[in-house]
């Protein structure tokens, strides 16, 4: 995957954007992909999930590394959170 095809959330089929990578962070890729849609089932849930397993409010929005291709949850903690550092 590149950084020129934009893929698709696996969840609810949005186009993912481009979010600036933090600057500690051990991913080496200078942007993540994320899906921000606020409908995607996968962060509806997540704050259930996180509420019930970890006791806490918060959620996750599907991310994918564009070099590795590596797919996982990035924490959020509201339904604007980190969308500061998206990419236009």
């Amino acid at each position: 995957m590149n950084d020129i095809e934009t893929p698709k959330c696996p969840h609810c089929g949005a186009e993912m954007i481009k979010w600036e990578t933090p600057v500690n962070s051990t991913w080496s890729a200078t942007f993540q992909w994320v899906c921000f849609n606020d409908e995607c089932p996968y962060f509806i849930r997540g704050w259930d999930w996180m509420m019930k397993s970890q006791n806490v409010k918060a959620s996750y929005r599907f991310r994918m590394d564009p070099e590795s291709g590596g797919t996982g949850p990035l924490p959020v903690w509201s339904y604007d959170a980190l969308k500061n550092k998206i990419i236009e």
